[in-house]
């Protein structure tokens, strides 16, 4: 995207935005509440129409070529949109119909397996944890194979295991070569997951690098002895065990 802007009234929220993407990486957006974040997403999105500049996903232009765009795409937004009234399989089922598939059961199915939601598949989603919702969400997202996925603060409202969960599906779509637009505010979720990381602040970009160029920017560290103690995450974790999921540990969620 290059130069792109974007008022509501005499509110400028996006002030002349330049950013690249390299195909099957992960790139997280940094920025605050009210930063611009979302409103960037829907506009390469092509829910919304920027003001002014220009910009292409997967070599398309998203004023001139939405329809393309949109076949490339898939857009997972801060809270699951899922059906609750649908089992967690008739979700996948429809939007396999909808984006016309052959054996639309049998994609369901695999999804289900690979987000270890299997034996959840036949419940209604309203019975599903926060953690479970977010899987499927992610897990439909994924139908038709889609070149570029955005992800908008993903992990909104989860707890640290289903958190964790999350990262680990992004990795495995970064490792298959699709490309992942990250929004989020968490600092800890751009470092553990993005190839590169940009900050936007006041509707500009004020850093784009990797993580070790962005570290370059402040002074270099005074190295000092201090004794490593157990993070929060660490104490979480060996508390209620990290391993694989339980039925009856996503039920109490």
């Amino acid at each position: 995207m290059r130069s792109i802007e974007k008022s509501y009234q005499d509110l400028h929220v996006l002030r002349g935005v330049d950013l690249e993407v390299a195909p099957g990486s992960v790139f997280a957006l940094l920025g605050s509440n009210g930063a611009g974040k979302t409103t960037m997403v829907r506009i390469l999105s092509t829910l919304l129409r920027s003001d002014a500049g220009t910009a292409t996903v997967n070599g398309y232009d998203v004023t001139a070529e939405p329809l393309r765009v949109r076949e490339s795409i898939s857009l997972t937004g801060q809270f699951a949109a899922v059906d609750e009234i649908l089992s967690g399989r008739e979700n996948l089922v429809m939007v396999a119909r909808l984006r016309h598939l052959d054996d639309p059961g049998r994609v369901a199915d695999e999804l289900l397996a690979r987000f270890d939601l299997a034996d959840a598949g036949s419940r209604k989603v309203a019975t599903y944890s926060g953690g479970m919702r977010r899987r499927l969400d992610i897990a439909m997202s994924l139908i038709g194979q889609p070149k570029v996925i955005f992800l908008d603060e993903p992990t909104t409202g989860l707890d640290p295991e289903a958190r964790l969960d999350v990262w680990q599906v992004i990795r495995e779509l970064a490792t298959q070569g699709t490309t992942v637009l990250l929004t989020t505010q968490h600092l800890d979720e751009a470092e553990q997951l993005a190839d590169r990381i940009a900050v936007l602040h006041r509707g500009r970009i004020i850093a784009n690098g990797t993580l070790a160029e962005l570290r370059q920017l402040l002074p270099p560290a005074t190295v000092e002895y201090v004794e490593k103690q157990p993070t929060l995450e660490d104490v979480f974790l060996a508390l209620v065990g990290n391993g694989s999921h339980t039925e009856s540990r996503e039920d109490l969620s």
